[in-house]
């Protein structure tokens, strides 16, 4: 009986001492539990992380579906049947926002904006061409702020106001959705001449050149991302402009069934020759 504890107390010494030698500093040292604070910290940001990623991923796909939506406009006889379907694909995509600004409550927004910008920018493209087939004005950033005002209803029991939370469109943001948005408009030009629409081209034409009048007031001041923009901008203008002249010169020359035939042909044409200048 004694040996047999002598040896169970040499291995408890021996145990203590190789722990002591893996972990000098102890597990209850002040260094180990600051440490472990940060990484329950980190492990939280990450996931909000990552769950903000997931959001900006279904924001963007809605925005596009709604895009792809709106591109009917120019082929029904009934647009606002159109504009108020969109509507309500808007208000989805507004739900989906108002989770991510639920989710940037209390947080700073600059340290996760990377993870949701790019399904802001595609909801400003959608909401903007949205405004402008119903208005034909280009919508502001005040406007698109506006409607993304969330307010949290509490319990009936409590006396306590309605929590309001918004989640701002950045400038950034916004002259980014505004820039893609005039591809969106390029591809409109083409389907209007194909249905037989012959002055839809020349107004956005007139659209376009007034956003590329804005953009070019910012030029190389504003943020990086913008002015990487402005060209793409610019192609989109010229190819309205190449329609609106094959129209006003050529247009009596083609039948009309053809005419967006030969403007697609013309606007792969410009996209070659783009590409190997």
């Amino acid at each position: 009986n004694y040996v047999f504890s002598g040896n169970g107390s040499t291995r408890r010494r021996r145990t203590e001492s190789a722990q002591r030698a893996e972990d000098p500093l102890g597990h209850t040292s002040q260094v180990v539990a600051a440490f472990r604070v940060f990484q329950q910290e980190l492990d939280t940001k990450h996931d909000k992380y990552e769950r903000l990623v997931k959001l900006s991923r279904d924001i963007t796909i809605e925005s596009k579906r709604t895009i792809f939506l709106l591109h009917r406009v120019t082929s029904v006889p009934n647009v606002e049947e159109v504009l108020n379907e969109a509507d309500a694909k808007l208000d989805g995509v507004r739900q989906k926002i108002g989770q991510v600004a639920e989710e940037l409550r209390g947080e700073d927004l600059h340290q996760f904006h990377k993870a949701f910008t790019s399904g802001v920018q595609e909801y400003v493209e959608a909401v903007s061409f949205h405004h402008f087939i119903r208005h034909r004005i280009l919508i502001s950033l005040e406007e698109i702020n506006a409607r993304l005002v969330f307010v949290k209803e509490e319990k009936l029991e409590t006396k306590t106001p309605p929590l309001g939370h918004l989640l701002l469109v950045t400038p950034t943001d916004y002259l980014l959705g505004v820039a893609d948005l005039t591809g969106e408009l390029m591809r409109m030009c083409i389907s209007s001449v194909g249905n037989g629409d012959m002055d839809t081209p020349f107004e956005l034409s007139s659209f376009l050149r007034d956003i590329h009048d804005g953009f070019s007031y910012i030029g190389n001041m504003g943020p990086y991302e913008v002015s990487k923009k402005l060209h793409t901008l610019r192609q989109s203008l010229g190819k309205v402009e190449d329609a609106c002249y094959m129209l006003r010169v050529r247009g009596s020359e083609i039948p009309k069934h053809m005419l967006a035939d030969v403007l697609s042909s013309r606007t792969a044409l410009l996209d070659h020759d783009e590409g190997v200048s």
